[in-house]
């Protein structure tokens, strides 16, 4: 069974930093494509960044371009996302998620979509104060 952990949440004040990991159970992990997500109170679940297994090219979202950075250990199958200069917008319960083995798009569209990843951690709470 696969299994996705997310860890490294907490409460960080308004400019501060967190990087979030997520240990992957797939022993195929270098050969997925990975999503971080996140959702806050009361909204929708939206796409953060995501990294491709075939380069690995990378993609974020227009609010975490240039503060977030996704990045991959695929020998220690964890993915990692480094988030600088938080906001509190930026509170949510991320999670990370996981594409089938051997999927490769060539939009970044599709990286954005919930509906394309098939395995999903169980979130880890991150709060930013002002």
């Amino acid at each position: 069974q696969v299994q996705l952990a997310e860890s490294g949440g907490g409460l960080v004040q308004a400019g501060g930093s967190l990087r979030l990991s997520c240990a992957a159970s797939l022993r195929t992990f270098s050969s997925h494509a990975m999503g971080w997500f996140r959702q806050a109170p009361g909204k929708e679940r939206e796409f953060v960044a995501a990294i491709g297994w075939s380069g690995p090219s990378t993609y974020y979202s227009d609010s975490a371009k240039g503060r977030f950075t996704i990045s991959r250990d695929n020998v220690k199958r964890t993915l990692y996302l480094q988030m600088n200069s938080l906001k509190p917008e930026d509170t949510a319960v991320y999670y990370c998620a996981a594409i089938k083995e051997g999927i490769f798009y060539s939009s970044p569209y599709f990286y954005s979509r919930l509906g394309e990843y098939d395995y999903w951690g169980q979130g880890t709470q991150v709060t930013v104060s002002s």
